[in-house]
């Protein structure tokens, strides 16, 4: 299969800066970085393709062959070989390390010192009543600590250092990288002394509870970050995160729309005609609405401030008050009597005004905001 022009690969013009071609390859690197697409075939193949790409075009010499002679100048034509079939990954992440301030970058643990643990996931269900005041929630987690007793020595492969430096002939002379030891995975340390029933990364299962305070206002997907809460690393490497979900449970009566609540509101011919006053449930409890006489059904009612609060502190949203009036499914025969009075009343015949607005204008009105 023929190789993609290094240009094309990183989306820049032969007339582009160094910078330029910095930019572009470390906006691929960390789009297709392997900690970011665990499992992904084809992203790993992006990212040594875009590395090898950036080590031809970062450098003025090889950019100038390059530019001059193709692929062909490295020995690299359809049939492949050359830098990406050359160095293996540890390799790319060491001889690239200087483009992101250091030897790793992305959501791990780094290269180069004791590997991070991986991070928790927990869900945790919310009613109305938390998201509004806020809460403070136990979570049980099970995690992966350094065992009691556990010492560690300095790597004798590395001598602590955490790499192993090599150097290899290239066409363009001789090449030195540096790449994660083997024998400590880079952190520079060896297991020395490992407590009975311990596996072999030092490590040992425990149950905690950790206390997550939850600010009011959040939302359902939100997720939340308790840092040093997830596992442990192996070779005393650092803690990952715990990651909190929120799932919000539905509420009897009220409907969230964002920092707003929505409650529907059946009320009889009599109460809209005549008024009346309506109890109306809210987060924190109970509101009392008066309801004006000759109020419509549709109409829309607001209770200010009866919403929920903003999670950044702005402020907080309202409640709306839905009117819908009830027909009756039967009548009795006096009540039919009473009804056919009032049928041939003008009075009672719809005559709708410009301030009566109708469904597709309270749909309009919705999405206007």
């Amino acid at each position: 299969m023929a190789k993609r022009d290094y240009y094309e690969v990183l989306g820049v013009s032969r007339s582009s800066s160094a910078d330029e071609i910095k930019k572009a390859y470390r906006k691929l690197a960390i789009q297709y970085h392997p900690d970011k697409n665990q499992g992904d075939a084809a992203a790993e193949e992006k990212f040594k393709e875009a590395a090898e790409a950036y080590e031809v075009l970062s450098t003025a010499e090889k950019k100038q062959k390059y530019d001059q002679f193709g692929h062909q100048s490295y020995g690299q034509g359809s049939g492949g070989g050359g830098f990406g079939g050359g160095m293996n990954m540890d390799d790319i992440f060491s001889h690239f390390g200087d483009i992101f301030g250091g030897g790793s970058f992305g959501g791990g643990g780094g290269r180069g010192g004791a590997a991070r643990g991986a991070n928790l996931r927990v869900r945790v269900k919310l009613t109305l009543e938390d998201v509004s005041a806020g809460v403070e929630k136990k979570i049980k987690i099970r995690r992966a600590i350094p065992a009691d007793g556990l010492t560690f020595k300095t790597c004798t492969v590395c001598n602590g250092s955490g790499q192993i430096s090599r150097v290899q002939n290239t066409i363009l002379g001789q090449m030195r990288t540096a790449s994660a030891c083997h024998g400590c995975n880079g952190s520079g340390k060896m297991i020395d002394l490992r407590p009975d029933g311990v596996g072999a990364d030092g490590l040992e299962r425990v149950d905690e509870v950790v206390s997550v305070k939850i600010p009011a206002g959040v939302q359902d997907g939100m997720q939340l970050r308790v840092s040093g809460k997830g596992n442990h690393g192996p070779m005393g490497g650092p803690a990952g995160d715990l990651i909190v979900s929120i799932e919000e449970e539905a509420h009897e009566t009220l409907v969230r729309e964002g920092q707003n609540l929505h409650y529907d509101l059946y009320l009889s011919f009599p109460d809209v005609a005549l008024g009346t006053t309506a109890e109306i449930p809210t987060v924190q409890g109970k509101a009392r609405m008066k309801i004006e006489a000759g109020t419509q059904s549709g109409k829309t009612l607001r209770l200010k401030g009866k919403g929920l609060p903003s999670v950044e502190g702005y402020g907080t949203g309202d409640l709306l008050v839905h009117v819908s009036v009830w027909t009756p499914k039967s009548l009795s025969t006096e009540e039919k009597e009473l009804l056919e009075v009032m049928q041939g009343n003008p009075n009672f015949q719809p005559n709708p005004g410009k301030s009566d607005k109708g469904f597709f204008d309270r749909v309009r009105d919705m999405f206007q905001g």
